[in-house]
Formats: C-alpha cells, sequence, structure tokens
C-alpha cells in the first residue's frame, strides 16, 4: 500500500513516530504474554528462564491427565453453546433494534450491552443470586446461560453494525417476487450480514472460553473449565503444564482475530460492490 503524500519533513517524523511509539506499546503489552511460549517447551519442573532444556513433556501430560482433558472438554461444551445461544439470540435481537424507532431505543442498547461494562464481579453476583432462584446453581445449563449473558452484547453490535449499511430495499424486493419472509432472510439477507454474525460468534466463544469469575460463582464441581482448571493450578503448583495451556489458548485467540480480520475484510468488499 502506497504511504501517503506529506507536505514537509516535520509530517514524516511524526508519522514514523507515531508507529514507532505504536509499535513500542504494543511490544510492552505482548512480550509478558509471549514469555510463556518458550517456558511451555521447558524440561525442568518449575517456571524458570533461561530453559534448562527444551521437551514437550508437558504438552504430553495435558493429554495423559484427565483434570486437563476433562476441562478442556467442559470448555468446549460450554462455549459452543453459549455461542449458539447467543448468535440466534443476539441476531434475532438485533434485527428487531435495527427496524425499531422509539424513543428508548437507546436505553434498551445499553442494557443489552450493559455486561460489556459492568463489573464482572457484580455480573457474577447478579447471576448467581438469579440462578439459585431457579435451582440451576451448579449445573451445565445454569453455566451456559450465564456466558450466553455475557456473549450475546457481542453479538448483537457486530450484526448492528453489519446492518447499518444493508440495503433493506432488497428484502422488499424478494418480497414482491414471493418470497416468505424466512426465505427473504435466509437467501437475501443472510448471505450479506453473515461476516457480522460469524464475527459475533467468534467474539462469543472467545468470551465464554476465556470466563472465570461467572463460572468460579456458578459452576459446580463437575463444571471446571480450563480457565478454572488453570486458576486452580496456580493456586496449589505453579506448573509448566499451565505455561502449555495457556500457549495453546493464545494460539486459539490469534486464530481467532485472524479469522475476525478476515471476516472484517470480506464484509468492506461486499459493501464496496456496486447495489452491495
Amino acid at each position: 500500500m502506497a504511504l501517503p503524500a506529506y507536505s514537509s519533513r516535520e509530517d514524516k517524523l511524526w508519522h514514523y513516530g507515531a508507529r514507532l511509539l505504536c509499535a513500542v506499546v504494543l511490544a510492552y503489552l505482548l512480550l509478558p504474554m509471549l514469555i510463556i511460549v518458550p517456558i511451555s517447551f521447558t524440561s525442568g519442573n518449575l517456571l524458570s528462564f533461561p530453559l534448562p532444556g527444551f521437551s514437550l513433556r508437558w504438552y504430553e501430560s495435558l493429554y495423559a491427565g484427565t483434570s486437563w482433558t476433562d476441562a478442556a472438554r467442559n470448555s468446549l461444551l460450554i462455549g459452543l453453546s453459549a455461542t449458539a445461544l447467543s448468535v440466534v439470540l443476539g441476531t434475532l435481537g438485533a434485527l428487531g433494534l435495527a427496524r425499531a424507532r422509539f424513543r428508548l431505543k437507546p436505553v434498551v442498547i445499553g442494557l443489552i450491552v450493559s455486561p460489556m461494562v459492568i463489573p464482572i464481579v457484580i455480573t457474577a453476583v447478579g447471576t448467581y443470586f438469579f440462578l439459585v432462584a431457579i435451582g440451576l446453581v451448579g449445573t451445565y445449563p445454569g453455566l451456559i446461560l450465564a456466558h450466553t449473558v455475557l456473549a450475546v452484547p457481542f453479538v448483537v453490535i457486530t450484526v448492528l453494525v453489519t446492518l447499518d449499511g444493508f440495503d433493506q430495499n432488497l428484502m422488499r424486493a424478494a418480497s414482491s417476487l414471493g418470497a416468505s419472509p424466512w426465505t427473504a432472510f435466509r437467501r437475501v439477507m443472510l448471505p450479506i450480514i453473515f461476516p457480522g454474525v460469524a464475527s459475533g460468534a467468534l467474539f462469543a466463544f472467545a468470551t465464554s472460553l476465556d470466563e472465570l469469575v461467572v463460572t468460579l460463582f456458578v459452576a459446580g464441581p463437575d463444571q471446571r473449565t480450563l480457565p478454572r482448571q488453570i486458576f486452580s493450578g496456580v493456586r496449589e503448583y505453579v506448573s509448566p503444564a499451565i505455561a502449555a495451556v495457556a500457549t495453546i489458548l493464545v494460539l486459539l485467540s490469534s486464530l481467532l482475530l485472524l479469522t475476525v480480520e478476515l471476516l472484517r475484510r470480506r464484509a468492506e468488499r461486499m459493501r464496496a460492490r456496486p447495489g452491495g
């Protein structure tokens, strides 16, 4: 991509200085997280650097240990279930909000996205008392519902942004040709807003996969997720196996972010098409 033209040498210095500052800030934020990657390949029994030797023993221990495999299975089950629910509820909510015209619409949107801004411990306490009242504390359905509450705002926001550039005349044209509302949505609208729906689903899954505080409040002994297992391991004995799990989660999060970026670019190309 060609660099923009600058009117003076000072503008160029400011441009490259800003880039350098951004690179330094990113390095400051990312390097402490990435240091766990080489530590996960240590041959020793402690988290130490430099490494006493190179080994894959801690990755092998993840598959041999039932506690880690059970935690991974629980995280996938809860994460995928919460993602599916949040995609359905969030997409329906975004469709309704996009078409609605009433004075309290900003208030409703604020209530929907409030789990993103309210301190997580407050959300966890409120979720705990609600699930106690309906008898779902310590159950998989209760934990899935709790994660869904945290994930829905991401789906609503991404789908609303996508719907902002959607031409409603396409739906009217489909209706005029005899398509039912469901057929028009499935064949006309959904392919266009799919990047927003998919991005919301990825954010929802990442949110569920990373959630710890709510899980500590509402999960029972059988619902040990990966973050909860890591938390327990840090409290009891800091094993390099924790670094191995963290490395896998960092890799998975990076892949999710890369997928979101690809979906964003696809949505931009679709909006740039004539009549898109």
